[in-house]
C-alpha cells in the first residue's frame, strides 16, 4: 500500500479521484456481493428445512405414486400413518407407531379432529376412494403443531412471514452498508483534499504575517506539488529581494558615511592649511610651500576619490557596456607585468612569472583589464615588506583561462576576505599603514563581471594573498 501511495503522488489530480471512484466501487460490489450470497444461503437452508419438514394433510400421504421422502421427514417428527377399515378399525401402519389404540369410534374420531390444544397428537383424516370406503390418518406431536382458527402451520421450519422478514433485514443492512461506503468515500476523498490545502492556506497566512521564510511540502498529488514548488519559489524569490534590498540599503548607508568621512579629512585639512596662509601664520616661504604642498596632496586625495566613487557607480549601472574582443592574452600579460617591472625592481620584490610560450586567447578589453592586474600588483607592492615573493601566472583551462596575481607577504586577515571586494574596506592596518581610497579592489570586481569573468582570493600554505582572475575563451 505504502508503495501504491508513492506511486499515486505522481498522478494527476483527477486520474487519482477516478482510482478512488472505482476502488470504491469494487469494494461496494464486493461486500454487496457477499450480502446477497449469504442471503441466498440463509433463505436456501430454511427453505431447504421447510422442504424436510412432514406435510399436515393426511390427503397428501393418501396418493398412490407418495414419495418415500415423505415418509422419512414424518418419522423424523415422530408422526405415522394409520389406516381404518370402514368399521374404524386399524389395517395397517406406516411409520413407527406411538400409541396402543387399534379401533376408534366415530365420536372418538370426531373428537379427535377437533386437535385441542391438551390433545397428545395432532390428527389428520382423509377418505380413501375405495369400496367398501377406507379412512387415511395422520398422527403428530403437538408440539410440532400449532392450530389456531383452524389455521394449521408448523411451528420449526420456516415461513413465507419468515422469509419476507429476512429479505427485508438483508435489503436494510445493504442500504445502510452502501451509504456507510458513501460516507465513507466522501471523507476520504474531503480530507485528501482539504489537507494539503490546509498547509497551502497556512503557508499564505504565515506570509502575510511577514514570514517569507516559510516554505511547505506537500505529500499529495502533481496539481499540489506544482502549488507547492510555485509557492516556495515565490517565498525565495521574496525573501532574496527583501534581502538584497537590505543590503543595498546598507550599502549606501555606509557608502554614504564612509564618502563622508572620506572626504571630510582631506578637506578639514585643506581648510586648516589654507586658513593659515591666510591669516599669515605659515611664516618664511619655505614654510609656505610645505603648506601648498600639502593642499596640493590632500586636492588630489579628494579628486582621486571622487573619481573613484563616480567610476563604481558608472560600473554598476546595468547599461554600461565594455567592448569585449577575443585577444592574445599571453602577450597582454606579458606587457602588463613588463611595464611594472620596474616599480618591483624598485621595492626589491622576487618576481616569478609563468606565462606559457604558446598564444593563449580570450574575450576582455585591455584596457579594464589592464587596470586590475595593475591595481593587484600596486597593492603587492604597496603593502608588503622587501623581499617579498611576488608570483604572476597564466593557467589554461577547457573552457576559460586564469590569471593569479599572487605574493608571499603579510596576507590579509581571515574576517576581511569575505568583505574585500566591498566598497570602502581597507585592510592598511594590517599592512604597511599607508591608506588608499578602499575603492580598487571594489572597481576591480565590477570590471571582472562586465568582462563575464570573476575574480576571488584566496591563501595558500605557501602564499598569503592570492587573487584569481577568471575570463571566458
Amino acid at each position: 500500500m505504502r508503495r501504491l501511495w508513492r506511486f499515486r503522488k505522481k498522478w494527476k489530480l483527477h486520474a487519482s479521484l477516478i482510482f478512488d471512484f472505482f476502488f470504491f466501487n469494487f469494494f461496494l460490489l464486493f461486500f454487496m456481493t457477499v450480502i446477497f450470497i449469504v442471503a441466498i444461503v440463509d433463505l436456501i437452508f430454511h427453505a431447504g428445512s421447510y422442504s424436510n419438514a412432514p406435510k399436515l394433510d393426511a390427503s397428501y400421504y393418501a396418493k398412490a405414486d407418495m414419495d418415500q421422502q415423505d415418509i422419512q421427514n414424518l418419522e423424523q417428527k415422530g408422526g405415522w400413518l394409520e389406516e381404518l377399515g370402514s368399521d374404524y378399525q386399524l389395517i395397517r401402519v406406516i411409520g413407527e407407531k406411538k400409541d396402543n389404540v387399534t379401533a376408534y369410534s366415530s365420536e372418538m374420531l370426531v373428537s379427535s379432529l377437533e386437535n385441542r390444544e391438551d390433545q397428545p397428537y395432532y390428527y389428520s383424516v382423509t377418505l380413501l376412494e375405495t369400496i367398501p370406503a377406507h379412512y387415511f390418518m395422520l398422527k403428530i406431536p403437538r408440539e410440532h403443531v400449532s392450530v389456531s382458527h383452524n389455521y394449521v402451520s408448523q411451528r420449526e421450519p420456516i415461513s413465507t412471514n419468515y422469509a419476507s422478514t429476512r429479505i427485508r433485514y438483508y435489503f436494510y443492512f445493504s442500504i445502510g452498508l452502501m451509504l456507510f461506503f458513501i460516507f465513507l468515500y466522501s471523507y476520504w476523498v474531503a480530507r485528501r483534499i482539504k489537507k494539503p490545502l490546509r498547509e497551502i492556506s497556512q503557508g499564505l497566512h504565515k506570509m502575510t504575517l511577514g514570514d517569507y521564510s516559510t516554505r511547505i511540502h506537500v505529500e499529495a498529488e502533481e496539481e499540489f506539488k506544482q502549488i507547492s514548488n510555485t509557492f516556495n519559489y515565490m517565498a525565495n524569490v521574496i525573501e532574496e529581494t527583501l534581502k538584497e534590498k537590505r543590503q543595498i540599503e546598507e550599502s549606501k548607508q555606509r557608502l554614504i558615511v564612509d564618502v563622508t568621512h572620506d572626504l571630510k579629512t582631506p578637506i578639514t585639512s585643506i581648510q586648516g592649511y589654507a586658513q593659515a596662509l591666510m591669516e599669515g601664520r605659515a611664516g618664511e616661504a619655505e614654510h609656505q610651500q610645505r603648506y601648498l604642498g600639502y593642499i596640493y596632496q590632500k586636492s588630489n586625495q579628494v579628486t582621486q576619490l571622487i573619481q573613484s566613487i563616480l567610476e563604481l557607480l558608472k560600473l554598476d549601472s546595468p547599461d554600461y557596456r565594455l567592448q569585449l574582443e577575443y585577444q592574445n592574452i599571453s602577450d597582454f600579460l606579458r606587457e602588463v607585468v613588463a611595464d611594472s617591472y620596474g616599480d618591483i625592481e624598485q621595492r626589491k620584490f622576487t618576481l616569478v612569472t609563468e606565462i606559457p610560450e604558446k598564444s593563449l586567447y580570450a574575450w576582455f578589453e585591455a584596457e579594464s583589464l589592464n587596470r586590475v592586474i595593475v591595481n593587484l600588483i600596486t597593492n603587492a607592492l604597496k603593502y608588503n615588506p622587501s623581499g617579498t615573493r611576488l608570483r604572476v601566472e597564466l593557467k589554461e583551462r577547457a573552457d576559460h583561462v586564469l590569471i593569479d596575481i599572487a605574493d608571499t607577504g603579510v596576507g590579509i586577515p581571515e574576517h576581511l576576505r569575505q568583505t574585500v571586494f566591498d566598497p570602502f574596506v581597507r585592510v592598511d592596518e594590517s599592512r604597511s599603514g599607508e591608506r588608499g581610497t578602499g575603492l580598487g579592489l571594489s572597481i576591480a570586481k565590477r570590471l571582472m563581471e562586465k568582462m563575464n569573468g570573476t575574480i576571488e582570493l584566496y591563501q595558500t600554505s605557501t602564499e598569503a594573498t592570492v587573487f584569481t582572475i577568471r575570463l571566458p575563451k
